[in-house]
Formats: structure tokens, C-alpha cells, sequence
């Protein structure tokens, strides 16, 4: 696996997302042994960038992820995310980036993965109770401590992002970026860009839509999270088949699976992007870890950049409010 800069931070040129092996899509939390040699596997890989967050379970994300790297820290970059649980106690999926509450889930987060540092710490949503440049200074002062080695945001906004990066360096942003979801990354690419920020792209298979695996939202359990967005309704579905096709096309002469095209197209919008696609099985992360080394003709990438747009919003509207974007 290659290796890149993402903002200074030395990763493997995909990474892997740890939130479905415990929370969210059907199946999670099922085969935790299958989750921990998927982790594994992805090591022996090459894979070293880890992402994950507290609100992922809650907290039995962080859990697995650290026990699944037990021995071998030295091999890993690990990211997570605060601040979608207000220890205070208001609890999970409560903005509160407060300086308090930054403290205590990073306190939280080392204990759970049994580390004294996190490589990579991200506000996971912007809280507009809360200012950033004192979020970001309580962040600071854990990266004196030896605490966090880099800074990141989650889902922020132009002026979010360079207001954070004027108080202390943010290594990457994540953000949603894949075939299906273009903006407002490719928008906020030419900031990130002059700051020296990587971009971080989660769900760069389209929640696995882009995969071709899912053809029904019926084939979903009823609390999968995918069911509560707008492009996973039954109309938008059936509309949305039709770039899976599409993708299918141009992976049958590119001699590769339409996840891996999906991923090589993210490639090569620059070696400052890096997808981290989630995945809960050691099959799956053998296939996406060898997108790699597929290399999309000018004519297949143009293909894809005329891909027929999709029908529904990412997120459903609250969810979409709360991404400040």
C-alpha cells in the first residue's frame, strides 16, 4: 500500500472505517472476531489509518478498535471523534464541544483504545454553542500534553475551518466525498489546499451503494441508518440504480470491481484525499485495499465525471443542518 501526507501525517493512501463493525448499517455489532481480523487483515495490508469515534456505539467502536490493535500501536494512525456525546450529561448525539467535554472524551477515547496518544483528533460536528477557537484551544493543549498528535475537523465550513486552522494547525478535514456526493468538498478542495489541509473522504462507496451489493432498501434492516436519508427512499432508490450501472460499466473495462473504481477515481483527484471506506468483513478490505493499484484510462475517469447525478439529499434535514455546510 502506498503511503501519502495527509497535511504532515504520514497514511496509507486508503484507509479503513471502523463505525459499521459495531453501529448504524444491518449487521453491525453481529461478529466482532470477524471485525477484529478485518482490522488485522488491513494492517497486514498496509492499511494504517484507523477511523473511528466514541459516538459509534456508543463508545464499543473505540473498544474494539483497540483491542484489535493490541501490539501492534506502532503500526496504526488512529483517528477518532468527540463531540457528538456531552458527558455532562445530556449524552450521546448532543453537540458539545466544549473545552470540558473535549477533555473528557479524549480522556475517554485513550482509555477506551488503550493508548497514551490519539494520532488524529476530530471535532466530529461543529457546535454553535460552543466557539471554535476554544474548542480548538482546548485541543491544543492536549497536543502540548502529548495527548493528540493532530488536530481535525468533521463536516465544517469554509469559515469554520480557517478560523480553527489560524488558532493551531488542522491536519485533515473528513467529509462525505465519493461518485455520489462531489460537494462541498471538490468546493472546499482549493482551501484545503492553500492551508495544507488533507481531505479525509468517509462513505466514499456511497454508504455501499456505489458497490452494486444492495439493489432494494428492502434487503435493509429497519433500523439501518441508510433507510432514514433521502437517496436510500424506495423512489430515490430505484432512481439511483442507474449510476450503480453506470459504475458497473466502466469497472467491467477498467478489469476491476465498481467498489475499487470508486475508490481510484477518489485517488486521483490528488494524493491529498484520502477515502477511508468502512467495511466489516476481511473479503471486503482485501478488495478495497487493492484499488490501490487500479489505474483509471482519462477516457474511463471521464465517464465518471459525466455520471448522472443522484436523486436526494445526502442526509435527511436535520442531519443535513448539522453538518454546517
Amino acid at each position: 500500500m502506498q503511503r501519502v501526507s495527509l497535511g504532515g501525517l504520514d497514511v496509507s493512501r486508503i484507509g479503513l472505517g471502523a463505525m459499521t463493525m459495531s453501529d448504524y448499517y444491518t449487521g453491525a455489532g453481529s461478529d466482532e472476531g470477524e471485525a477484529v481480523r478485518t482490522i488485522r487483515r488491513a494492517l497486514d495490508l498496509g492499511v494504517n489509518f484507523l477511523d473511528t469515534a466514541e459516538i459509534y456505539g456508543p463508545f464499543v467502536n473505540e473498544e474494539l478498535v483497540g483491542r484489535a490493535v493490541a501490539g501492534r500501536r506502532d503500526d496504526v494512525v488512529i483517528a477518532t471523534k468527540f463531540g457528538l456525546v456531552s458527558h455532562a450529561g445530556a449524552g450521546p448525539n448532543v453537540l458539545d464541544s466544549s473545552p470540558a467535554n473535549v477533555r473528557t472524551a479524549v480522556e475517554g477515547s485513550l482509555r477506551r483504545l488503550g493508548t497514551d496518544h490519539i494520532d488524529l483528533c476530530y471535532q466530529h460536528r461543529v457546535d454553535p454553542d460552543t466557539p471554535i477557537e476554544d474548542t480548538v484551544g482546548a485541543l491544543a493543549e492536549l497536543v502540548r500534553e502529548g495527548k493528540i498528535r493532530h488536530i481535525g475537523l468533521s463536516e465544517a465550513g469554509m469559515n469554520t475551518i480557517r478560523r480553527a486552522h489560524a488558532v493551531h494547525p488542522v491536519t485533515a478535514v473528513q467529509t462525505e466525498y465519493s461518485l455520489w456526493s462531489r460537494q462541498p468538498a471538490e468546493a472546499l478542495l482549493p482551501v484545503f489546499r492553500e492551508l495544507g489541509i488533507g481531505l479525509v473522504a468517509y462513505s466514499p462507496l456511497g454508504r455501499g451503494f456505489l458497490t452494486g451489493a444492495i439493489r432494494s432498501p428492502r434487503e435493509l434492516d429497519a433500523d439501518d441508518f441508510r433507510l432514514t436519508t433521502p437517496r436510500f427512499a424506495e423512489a430515490n432508490f430505484e432512481r439511483n440504480l442507474r449510476i450503480v450501472d453506470e459504475v458497473a460499466s466502466v469497472a467491467a473495462d477498467a478489469g476491476a470491481t465498481p467498489a475499487q473504481v470508486a475508490l481510484a477515481w477518489l485517488l486521483a483527484q490528488g494524493h491529498d484525499v484520502v477515502p477511508i471506506p468502512g467495511t466489516k468483513r476481511v473479503t471486503r478490505v482485501e478488495e478495497n485495499a487493492a484499488a490501490d493499484a487500479v489505474v483509471l484510462t482519462v477516457d474511463q475517469l471521464a465517464r465518471l465525471d459525466a455520471l448522472t447525478p443522484p436523486s436526494g439529499e445526502r442526509y435527511a434535514e436535520g442531519d443535513l443542518a448539522r453538518t454546517g455546510l
